[in-house]
């Protein structure tokens, strides 16, 4: 969802320049900043950011100028001749230098800009809206390009979830033997501790023994999510949302993993799986 475009160009006295930049948003926030007088173009250009973008923090500026040999500024007298009025009467109570020309300039109203606002009519206008889609086409092209080397790195994340998902299946602590003598351990352990225990109380507590040690259905989810991972991916479009909801999918998975596993090296396998799929949803942050 990052980018930033450009777009600049001339029209009717007014040279003009579109800045469009993109950050990272769970929605779509657009912002306008116009000059003043030109608030009217405000909702025409959110509607037209929103025909093509999702997801992000939007920023779309417009700088207006004078063009090179267009007229020159001139000084509205009457608000200098008020200003320098309220210099003078305030110059016995205030401690105060001379007004600088530069900074009686500044003040607002003074240096009579010549009306850039004004100057937009409606032939302006249309050129200043086709400058704005070429920048917004331009901070499209820019996400797109950002998407692009972003989709590498979340395939190449899929693909070690897959792998440590591979290697926690063919795991030892999985191997049917060491299952059969990690239960036997436990329910030996059981029976010393409650010698007489009910052949059917015995059966329950084996069958929740064996349930709680069986991984195999976090390992075959695990699995699914990556295929459709995959799918989003190669599918394209607006599927940040999605991804951002599969993430916590392949973390649910992990996390019951964690919490069944009982061999060290499994754990380990684990908590691998674990940073890697937070990796993967921090990233998934800046897709659209």
């Amino acid at each position: 969802m990052t980018g930033f475009a450009r777009a600049e160009g001339e029209t009717s006295g007014l040279s003009w320049v579109w800045e469009a930049r993109s950050v990272n948003g769970r929605g779509l926030d657009i912002r306008c900043r116009l000059p003043s007088g030109l608030d009217r173009l405000d909702p025409v250009l959110r509607a037209e950011a929103a025909k093509h973008l999702r997801r992000g923090n939007v920023s779309v500026t417009l700088a207006l100028a004078r063009a090179a040999g267009a007229a020159p500024f001139t000084v509205d007298r009457p608000v200098l001749d008020r200003v320098l009025a309220l210099q003078a009467d305030l110059l016995g109570r205030v401690d105060q230098a001379p007004p600088r020309i530069e900074a009686l300039l500044q003040i607002p109203g003074v240096l009579d800009r010549g009306g850039l606002a004004e100057a937009v009519d409606e032939k302006a206008e249309k050129v200043l809206l086709k400058g704005f889609s070429q920048a917004l086409k331009r901070l499209i092209a820019a996400r797109a390009d950002e998407g692009a080397r972003l989709q590498t790195v979340l395939l190449g994340q899929i693909d070690e979830i897959e792998r440590l998902s591979g290697e926690a299946a063919a795991s030892a602590a999985l191997r049917p033997d060491a299952v059969k003598e990690r239960l036997r351990q436990q329910i030996q352990t059981l029976l010393d501790a409650v010698p007489a225990l009910p052949e059917e109380r015995l059966a329950q507590e084996l069958a929740l023994l064996a349930a709680k040690g069986d991984v195999r259905e976090e390992l075959d989810r695990l699995g699914a999510h990556v295929g459709q991972a995959r799918d989003m991916l190669k599918e394209g479009g607006a599927i940040g949302r999605r991804l951002d909801f599969l993430s916590q999918e392949f973390n649910r998975e992990s996390n019951t993993l964690c919490s069944k596993s009982q061999d060290v090296a499994l754990t380990r396998i684990g908590i691998a799986l674990k940073s890697v799929i937070d990796q993967f949803r921090e990233q998934i942050q800046n897709v659209e």
